[in-house]
């Protein structure tokens, strides 16, 4: 059975058409007043968290990337199923404390914090993850204008990647996080500032699907930060060793095994507290595998012609609400994200191939490259799979001026 196939299994087929959430896709069209539209599946969001659960060792808790998909419905529904929330952005901040998630189980991440979201941080409780020492001095003289001591970990940028990422966040230069060779050196002015060290941080990578290239990274992050913790000011409490979990966009991928990296962690963790750190809450952060499945994009097609023998699909979304569909967010080669006729789901996906191409006034709008379709004509609806995470938010919405794009939670 293909990518596709599986997929169109996991949403279902309601009287023909894709469904999501158990209604098909031209009603939940028509009930958010029109088309394109991402629409999440809130059972198969759940579901996803549990099988999360269920493969991460018991004493790991489960973050959050609000990043991966911001919208308030996705990160409220999310609250009671994750521990905490990691986000880069005082926006993302906002969204994460709107929810029952007590803010000192929030992390604040990414380079260059503004004073004031950096004073927005420390009113709230967040934890700030610190990005440069100057980022610690900046924090330390916003907190004595606030009154509130801060809450920072050192986010540390290790001197090792992790193989097969799809985008490397870690190792050689980087403007993400203090490099390793030099967190002993600001540790001890943490200690000496007003400031409430908590642990530390390390993200080296994203969309890995190689579970023996996770399981190292994870063992090296926890030996490397039980290393650096002998120099913390105060007894390590927080251990972020990021995630990377990916997910099989393209139909040679194949999906990660999660349980093989989840029973490698608990070794890991366990040999990270017999080396100093027994006190810490250790945490896995991830965005895409949580909500990158549960999510399709629906546009419909307003044009279908021939041009020199080859066939055109003009929908009415494109690059603006998915630019990664469109090849060009972290894609080095351009390969198509799993398509199908949301119209006519449940017929064989054989009868013709097209190029589904958007509304833009560019080439590079191109949403699918020979995708192959049952009979489709005009009006009828496209459905682009692994929509949930780095969608919308993602896409450059004001481009050309075209609407925006509805979301809804089913």
């Amino acid at each position: 059975m293909s990518n596709i196939e599986d997929l169109v299994r996991s949403f279902g087929v309601e009287d023909g058409e894709l469904g999501v959430g158990g209604t098909r896709v031209s009603l939940l069209a028509l009930r958010a007043g029109g088309t394109p539209l991402f629409a999440y599946d809130r059972s198969q969001l759940t579901a996803r968290v549990g099988r999360l659960r269920h493969a991460l060792p018991d004493d790991v808790q489960l973050s959050y990337a609000v990043k991966a998909n911001p919208m308030p419905a996705i990160v409220q529904h999310l609250s009671p199923l994750v521990d905490r929330f990691d986000v880069a952005s005082a926006a993302e901040m906002r969204v994460a404390l709107d929810t029952p998630t007590r803010a000192d189980r929030i992390s604040f991440a990414g380079p260059g914090k503004t004073d004031d979201e950096l004073r927005a941080a420390i009113a709230a409780g967040v934890t700030i993850e610190l990005e440069s020492r100057r980022e610690l001095r900046r924090a330390v003289a916003v907190a004595s204008d606030v009154g509130v001591r801060p809450r920072v970990a050192v986010r540390i940028n290790p001197p090792f990647g992790v193989k097969g990422s799809g985008m490397r966040m870690a190792g050689g230069p980087q403007q993400f996080g203090i490099d390793a060779e030099e967190v002993p050196e600001i540790l001890p002015e943490i200690g000496e500032a007003d400031a409430e060290f908590v642990g530390f941080h390390l993200f080296a990578g994203s969309q890995n699907l190689i579970a023996d290239a996770l399981i190292e990274a994870q063992r090296e992050t926890i030996r490397l930060i039980a290393e650096l913790a002998r120099g913390a000011p105060e007894p390590v409490r927080y251990v972020n060793i990021g995630g990377g979990f990916g997910i099989p966009y393209f139909d040679a991928d194949e999906a990660l095994d999660v349980d093989a990296v989840g029973d490698a962690l608990a070794v890991s963790v366990r040999e990270g507290r017999e080396a100093g750190l027994g006190g810490a809450t250790f945490v896995v952060e991830l965005g895409r595998y949580i909500v990158g499945p549960v999510g399709v994009y629906v546009t419909r097609i307003i044009d279908k012609k021939v041009s020199r023998g080859k066939t055109f699909l003009v929908v009415d979304g494109g690059l603006h609400h998915q630019l990664a569909a469109a090849g060009s967010f972290g894609q080095v080669i351009r390969r198509n994200f799993p398509i199908v006729s949301a119209t006519h789901a449940g017929e064989a996906h054989d009868a013709e191939e097209a190029e589904i191409v958007g509304c833009s006034c560019t080439p590079l709008d191109l949403l699918g490259r020979n995708v192959a379709l049952p009979a489709v004509d005009v009006g009828d609806l496209v459905a682009i799979f692994h929509a949930g995470a780095y969608g919308l938010t993602a896409s450059p919405t004001r481009f050309l001026s075209h609407p925006d794009a509805a979301e809804m939670v089913v």
